[in-house]
């Protein structure tokens, strides 16, 4: 039967990962996934896509507070509830084509932002009562919600896919990568490679509570994935990989040729939840 094999948070968008071995379930993600965004003092979002050190921004937890520390950077300390905040300004961040309201998380941040980044920048906090609505177009009826994300509350990944794809990696003398390329939620074991493609709803086996997510999308990848997150660079020998590798076999018709690794997915029931790493998955697939 499938299982979850690994869970991460992303608490600053485009910035490292945390590894969990459990997690609350809300409506727009996980607890603390993308609730934090680095912005331009206009409020524009910052990625990797632009500027690839944010690899090296490294969260944790600690607290009431997360902690964020870089190459060369003391530690700094962000409150994990907005409220914490106290009179913070408010402003208007943009991700993508929407725009949300948020809080300026104060000036030592965007000092500390400014000078690692080299370009000034703010760390901004999704406002409480904030609500930013995923594409209806590919969740409706059902109506929900996400944060900083880029367009969905969480991202579903097949370890099988991972598996195959480093193997095709493997043939062509390239290194394999770890799951964080893909900067997935969950990672899930005992599926078929790429039989995420087709699943349609999952359910999760938390004792006590009902818990169903839905896939909805497949996620078309952009350069991201071909940033080492250890380095915050390409790899030099293999500066285009995995994509490389990828367009041989995971081009979308559906998408205009645009490749695709792992799928996107909305929380239907289960608000509340405590995900674990282990947990049982149930996978009903969908053609």
């Amino acid at each position: 039967m499938p299982v979850i094999n690994e869970l991460f948070v992303y608490p600053i968008k485009s910035c490292a990962g945390i590894s969990l071995t459990r997690a609350t379930l809300l409506e727009t993600g996980l607890e603390y996934d993308r609730h934090w965004m680095v912005t331009s003092p206009a409020g524009r979002m910052f990625t990797q896509r632009t500027h690839a050190r944010m690899a090296l921004i490294r969260t944790a937890f600690d607290g009431d507070d997360l902690v964020i520390d870089a190459p060369g950077m003391p530690a700094l300390r962000t409150p994990l509830r907005a409220e914490a905040l106290g009179d913070a300004r408010a402003l208007r961040a943009t991700v993508w084509r929407d725009t949300v309201d948020a809080l300026d998380t104060g000036a030592q941040t965007a000092r500390w932002f400014s000078d690692f980044l080299g370009t000034p920048a703010l760390l901004v906090r999704f406002a409480p009562q904030a609500r930013r609505t995923v594409d209806e177009q590919w969740t409706a009826p059902l109506v929900t919600h996400t944060r900083f994300a880029d367009g969905f509350p969480l991202l579903v990944v097949s370890q099988a896919s991972l598996d195959d794809l480093n193997a095709r990696l493997s043939t062509k003398g390239a290194p394999g990568i770890p799951a964080n390329r893909f900067r997935p939620n969950l990672v899930i074991g005992g599926l078929d490679a790429y039989e995420e493609d087709y699943v349609g709803d999952m359910r999760i086996s938390v004792p006590g509570q009902d818990v169903q997510l839905r896939l909805v999308k497949l996620c078309t990848r952009c350069p991201m994935p071909t940033i080492d997150q250890d380095t915050g660079a390409p790899d030099p020998s293999f500066p285009h990989e995995p994509l490389d590798t990828m367009s041989g076999y995971r081009a979308s018709e559906q998408f205009d040729g645009a490749l695709t690794f792992g799928k996107n997915a909305v929380v239907v029931e289960g608000e509340g939840a405590s995900l674990a790493v282990g947990l049982d998955v149930e996978a009903e697939l969908d053609f």
